[in-house]
């Protein structure tokens, strides 16, 4: 019968021998300099659509309503249109600033349209500030070096081209934009926001290819394309703001305007049009990610399961499987309060997968003490592509 000292010798040699990123083998000591492997899979939260899995999908010659159906169970067709207010977030000044152009034209929210290429024929630019409190709106025009004041409008104003690119610029650049640009107030005061007022459909042309290649399939950017058009539709239901929808960063989806336009992903839309997820009335919340990694996470609805993901892993995708490489040294210095980092472990689980699936919570041990992070933190602090993910130590 072993002794209790031989019996926790041997219990530390096979914990030694375990594959790193098993259950016994979750706690990882870090010694000085050493080097920290993550090894992960997949990009983003995981919840809905693999990006590159309906890619792998449609190459399989599967159609994109099957390759809908399969990522987000439970739901049906359905149909939406109108138009989306998108904030224009990098455009940060109170003023917008428009390029002239053939038709185009200024007016109130609601009011009487101006054509200004026929009152001033030979202006350059043309700008919305607001005045008066905010309570109006001010039309100024640029002749050469110069601004002019054409007329004042009663509360937001906005620029319309007939359907045409709007040229706007911003932050020391310029895009192009359909639809709308409204100066619109988010409260009282003179703060404006530029806020892009563009129908659904003409939105996505903006949206999709900023999302995926437009060289994939047809069939995955159709995929694409319903899966966008749905989460549009969804956040403009569902919106609290007054003044926008939507944003136009990754915080809801990447949107460039008509600059961004690519005539594959715009032919995806157009043979989709209309086209929506729906599910107990109403568009889903049909959140997609780059890649699943191979297993979908759970969402906060039932057509966004934990299941296994069949498409995911091929050649082509970059992110199933990816490794970043730090140090004790740069963990130590994000998370100052660990003092010299002893110890790391990646727990709290969600049960799905490899290692235990996607962790829920990080505990860094050190000398300063214990300091806990969220897996979402330690992702993008250091760079990860996922929160699931095994660390490895050498």
């Amino acid at each position: 019968m072993l002794s209790r000292t031989s019996l926790l010798a041997a219990l530390a040699l096979l914990t030694t021998l375990l594959p790193a990123g098993s259950a016994s083998a979750a706690v990882q000591d870090v010694p000085d300099g050493a080097t920290v492997r993550i090894v992960g899979h997949g990009y983003g939260h995981g919840h809905g659509l693999s990006q590159y899995g309906a890619q792998n999908a449609a190459t399989k010659g599967v159609g994109y309503r099957k390759i809908l159906r399969y990522y987000y169970p439970g739901t049906r067709p359905g149909k939406a249109g109108g138009p989306v207010r998108v904030l224009i977030s990098a455009d940060t000044s109170r003023d917008v600033v428009v390029a002239a152009r053939r038709g185009l034209v200024v007016r109130s929210v609601g009011g009487r349209p101006t054509r200004l290429d026929a009152v001033r024929p030979r202006a350059t630019r043309w700008r919305i500030v607001p005045v008066a409190g905010g309570r109006r709106s001010a039309v100024d025009f640029k002749m050469r070096s110069s601004w002019r004041r054409l007329k004042t409008l009663k509360g937001d104003a906005e620029f319309v081209a007939g359907g045409r690119p709007i040229r706007l610029f911003m932050g020391g650049g310029s895009r192009s934009y359909r639809g709308a640009l409204r100066s619109a107030a988010p409260g009282q005061g003179l703060d404006r926001d530029t806020v892009n007022v563009v129908s659904l459909d003409a939105y996505l042309k903006g949206v999709v290819p900023r999302e995926v290649p437009s060289y994939w399939h047809p069939q995955a950017l159709r995929a694409q394309a319903v899966a966008a058009r749905t989460y549009a539709a969804y956040e403009r239901k569902h919106s609290t703001r007054r003044h926008y929808q939507l944003c136009d960063t990754d915080r809801c989806q990447v949107y460039g305007g008509a600059t961004d336009e690519q005539q594959a992903t715009s032919k995806a839309i157009d043979a989709t049009r209309g086209q929506v997820l729906t599910h107990g009335g109403g568009p889903i919340f049909s959140q997609f990610s780059a890649s699943s990694g191979g297993w979908t996470a759970r969402g906060a609805f039932s057509y966004l399961p934990a299941k296994p993901d069949q498409y995911d892993d091929f050649r082509g995708n970059d992110y199933h499987d990816w490794t970043v490489s730090t140090t004790d040294a740069k963990i130590e210095q994000t998370w100052p309060a660990v003092g010299d980092l002893a110890s790391i472990d990646a727990t709290d689980r969600d049960g799905n997968g490899e290692w235990g699936g996607r962790v829920g919570t990080v505990v860094l041990r050190g000398s300063g003490g214990t300091v806990t992070v969220s897996g979402d933190d330690f992702r993008y602090l250091l760079g990860l592509y996922s929160t699931w993910f095994t660390v490895r130590v050498s």
